[in-house]
């Protein structure tokens, strides 16, 4: 099965402020991703290519780094998940588009778990993250994301099956 997953929202910035929230990822002042309500993003090292991490179940790679611009990750795990997720920083005359993309085939359970579980939980913290963008850059988030009740009873499923840790 083919996936094509975009998250988007734009900000009254320049391009180099939402840049820097790209740097920042699994960095000790991370300011996108979506602590504490969801798995932190780790690396064994410092952000850049060749870093291997995750967060939670997810594993992968970072396969290219523009710094201030672009950072692409290569799934490693779960299973049956074969592309890539990405952040880019886009200027569009005076207002700058954070977007993120995932891109990847599935594979035999993946086929089911990506539909079923994976997209609803990844969608969810996509959206916790761009409010997470929205205050750091404005403020204020204008119309905070609320989590539908299938994304509410797969973290409490997620939570039982998982070790703290990992989740």
């Amino acid at each position: 099965m083919a996936v094509l997953n975009v998250h988007e929202r734009t900000f009254p910035v320049p391009p180099d402020t939402v840049g820097r929230l790209i740097d920042s990822v699994a960095g000790p002042d991370d300011r996108l991703s979506p602590t504490p309500d969801w798995p932190p993003i780790l690396f064994d090292r410092p952000l850049g290519v060749g870093a291997v991490g995750g967060h939670g179940p997810i594993r992968y790679t970072v396969e290219a780094y523009v710094p201030g611009r672009w950072i692409r990750f290569a799934f490693t795990a779960p299973a049956g998940f074969h592309g890539f997720h990405e952040f880019t920083a886009h200027d569009e005359a005076g207002v700058t588009t954070l977007r993120h993309t995932l891109a990847m085939r599935t594979r035999g359970s993946a086929r089911l778990s990506w539909p079923l579980a994976f997209r609803w939980l990844h969608d969810a913290m996509l959206e916790d993250s761009l409010d997470r963008a929205e205050q750091v850059l404005t403020g204020t988030v204008a119309s905070k994301t609320r989590w539908s009740r299938r994304v509410r009873l797969l973290r409490r499923l997620v939570g039982r099956l998982m070790p703290p840790q990992v989740w």
